[in-house]
C-alpha cells in the first residue's frame, strides 16, 4: 500500500492542509481519520468543511455520531467512537454513497461497513503543536489524489 507523509507545524497548518485536500474532493469521497484525541481530527476536518464552502461552525460529532453541513459539495462529519456494536445499521451506506463528501473519526470501529475506495489518514502527535499525516489511499482515484496533493 502507498503512503503519502505531511507533516504540520502548526493548528493553522493543519486547518490549511484539510481546506487544500477539500479541493481536490467530489460526491461520495470518504475520508477516514484515525488518531489520538486532540490529534487535530476535528481541526483538519474544519478546514475540509471550509474548502467545500461551509458556513457554519463545525465542531466533533462525538454525541450525535452524524453532522450534517451545506456547502458547495454537503460534508457528512461522522465520529464513531462511542458506537458499542459496528452492526448497528445507520445508514452508513446513504452517505458514503451520497451526494457529499464523507469524513469519518474513528473509523477503524466500522471498517466492515467503509467503502474498499478510500483515504484513509492517521495523525500522530509530533511534538508540541506539530503533526505527522499518514496518508493512505484506497483506489486510484486516491492514489492521484495523494500524488497531486502532495
Amino acid at each position: 500500500m502507498e503512503k503519502y507523509t505531511f507533516i504540520s507545524q502548526s493548528p493553522d497548518d493543519t486547518y490549511k492542509f484539510g481546506e487544500q485536500l477539500a479541493q481536490q474532493l467530489m460526491a461520495g469521497d470518504v475520508i477516514t481519520l484515525e488518531g489520538d484525541l486532540g490529534a487535530g481530527k476535528t481541526s483538519f476536518t474544519k478546514g475540509i468543511g471550509k474548502g467545500l464552502g461551509v458556513q457554519r461552525v463545525i465542531n466533533s460529532p462525538t454525541f450525535t455520531i452524524i453532522k450534517e453541513y451545506k456547502g458547495s459539495i454537503p460534508l457528512y462529519h461522522m465520529d464513531v467512537y462511542r458506537l458499542e456494536d459496528s452492526e448497528e445499521d445507520l445508514g452508513f451506506d446513504e452517505y458514503f454513497e451520497g451526494e457529499g463528501v464523507t469524513v469519518v473519526e474513528w473509523a477503524s470501529r466500522i471498517e466492515e461497513m467503509l467503502p474498499e475506495e478510500r483515504l484513509d489518514i492517521y495523525i500522530y502527535h509530533n511534538g508540541n503543536d506539530k503533526r505527522t499525516f499518514e496518508l493512505r489511499p484506497k483506489g486510484e482515484r486516491f492514489i492521484s489524489l495523494c500524488k497531486e496533493l502532495l
